[in-house]
C-alpha cells in the first residue's frame, strides 16, 4: 500500500473506493479530494488504472474476489463506496459468466463482510437500473424502487449479477449491517478512461465510424449526478434500501443528435431494423462469444432488447428522500466529447474543437451541499447517518 504524500498527521480515517479507476468510481474519487475527503482507493496491477494517475489518493492493491487482501485493504477506512463490477452487454461462454459472477457477487460479499470485521461503517453499493424491475406489460412505464427484478425471462448474466448484489446488500442489512445501493444508469460524462460504452460509442461516432443504428430508449444518468447520488446515499440514505438515480430518459436518435450538436458530424440517416439487427446481432455476438471473446461488441442481444423496452425511471423516492436534483444529459455529453477529444481518442480532423465553457462536475460548495467528516455525517456513537 502506498499512500498520498499531502495528508497530514491526525486526519480523519480515509473513505475507501472501490472500483476507483472505472467511469463512476473516477468521477467519485475526483470529487471526493475536492471535497476535501481523505480518499484510499482499491486496484489491481493488471488493471488500467491511468484514472487515478496524479491523484493525492491512498492506494492498495487487491482483487474484491480474495477476502483476506480485501481485509487487509479496507483496514482503518471509515465509509465505504463499492463501485467495482464487471460490467457487459454480452452472454459470453462460460469462463466469462464465472468471472461476471465472481467479480459482482462474491466480490460484494467480501466487500461487505470486509467492511463490516473492520467496522467500517456505512457501506454504498452501486447498483444497476438494469436490475430493477419493470410493468410486463407496460416495460416503458417507469420502475421505482419497489418493483422486483423479473428473472422468467432472457436476461444478460451482468443483469442476473446485479440482482444477486442486491440480495447480498439486503442479507447483510438483516444481519444490522449499514449498507445501502446507489443504482445507476447509463452513465455519460468525462473521466470515462477505459472508456465506457457510450464514450466508445461517442468516439466512433466523431470519427466516422458509426454508419448506421437502433433506435429505442433508456435512462442515462450525468457523471456528475450519479456521483451526487452516492454522497447523498452516504449522508441521508436510509439503510438497507436502495435509491435510483438517473437524469433524463434519451432515445438513441436524441442521443444521437447530441453527439451531432457537440461534434459537428452529421448524425447517420440509416435506421436498422430492430428485428433484423436483433437477428444479426444473435449471430455475430454467438461467434464473437466463442472465438473471440476479447473484441468488442457494440449492438449485443441484450443491449437490443434493453433498448427496446424503452424503460423509464422513476427517482421520486431519491428526491423526497435525499434530496436528489438532477441536472441533464447535454453538458455531460459536452463533458464527455471535450475528455475524449483531449486524450486524442477523437482523431477525425473535420470535429468541433471542445467548446471554451464546457460544463464541469460541480463541487460540493457549488452544489450547497458540503460533505463534512469524510463525507459521512457522524452521530454522537459514532455511527454514520
Amino acid at each position: 500500500m502506498t499512500s498520498g504524500s499531502n495528508i497530514p498527521a491526525g486526519s480523519p480515517p480515509p473513505v475507501f473506493v472501490t472500483g476507483s479507476a472505472g467511469h463512476v468510481g473516477a468521477n467519485l474519487v475526483r470529487r471526493l479530494l475536492d471535497d476535501g475527503v481523505r480518499v484510499r482507493v482499491l486496484l489491481r496491477h493488471e488493471d488500467n488504472n491511468e484514472g487515478l494517475e496524479g491523484l493525492d489518493v491512498e492506494r492498495s492493491y487487491a482483487d474484491i474476489r480474495d477476502l483476506d487482501a480485501t481485509r487487509q485493504a479496507v483496514a482503518g477506512c471509515r465509509g465505504v463506496y463499492h463501485v467495482a463490477a464487471r460490467i457487459s452487454t454480452i452472454e459470453g461462454n462460460r469462463a466469462h459468466r464465472r468471472n461476471v459472477f465472481e467479480c459482482n457477487v462474491l466480490g460484494t460479499r467480501n466487500v461487505l463482510q470486509a467492511a463490516r470485521e473492520a467496522e467500517a461503517g456505512r457501506v454504498v453499493v452501486t447498483g444497476s437500473f438494469s436490475a430493477v424491475g419493470y410493468d410486463l406489460d407496460d416495460p416503458s412505464a417507469p420502475s421505482d424502487e419497489t418493483m422486483p427484478f423479473f428473472p422468467m425471462e432472457r436476461t444478460m448474466p451482468y443483469e442476473r449479477s446485479k440482482s444477486l448484489v442486491e440480495q447480498e446488500c439486503w442479507r447483510a442489512a438483516a444481519t444490522g449491517q449499514d449498507v445501502l445501493v446507489a443504482t445507476c444508469c447509463a452513465v455519460v460524462g468525462g473521466a470515462d478512461y477505459f472508456p465506457s460504452r457510450l464514450g466508445r460509442t461517442l468516439c466512433d461516432y466523431t470519427n466516422g465510424k458509426l454508419r448506421a443504428y437502433v433506435d429505442g430508449g433508456f435512462e442515462f444518468v450525468a457523471a456528475r449526478d450519479i456521483v451526487e447520488g452516492h454522497l447523498l446515499c452516504m449522508r441521508h440514505g436510509r439503510s438497507g434500501e436502495k435509491y435510483i438515480f438517473s437524469s433524463e430518459y434519451k432515445t438513441i436518435s436524441e442521443i444521437l443528435d447530441l453527439f451531432e450538436e457537440v461534434s459537428g458530424v452529421p448524425r447517420p440517416r440509416r435506421r436498422m431494423p430492430t428485428r433484423a439487427m436483433l437477428v444479426f446481432s444473435e449471430v455475430a455476438s454467438f461467434y464473437l462469444s466463442r472465438f473471440h471473446p476479447d473484441f468488442p461488441q457494440r449492438f449485443t442481444p441484450g443491449a437490443i432488447r434493453l433498448l427496446q423496452k424503452r424503460r423509464h425511471a422513476d427517482t421520486g423516492k431519491a428526491k423526497r428522500e435525499l434530496g436528489y436534483r438532477p441536472t441533464g444529459i447535454r453538458d455531460a455529453v459536452y463533458e464527455a466529447y471535450e475528455f475524449h477529444y483531449r486524450r486524442n481518442a477523437i482523431t477525425n480532423p473535420a470535429a468541433n474543437r471542445p467548446r471554451a465553457d464546457a460544463a464541469k462536475p460541480r463541487t460540493a460548495t457549488q452544489a450547497g451541499n458540503p460533505v463534512p467528516d469524510g463525507g459521512i455525517r457522524m452521530t454522537p456513537d459514532g455511527s454514520a447517518t
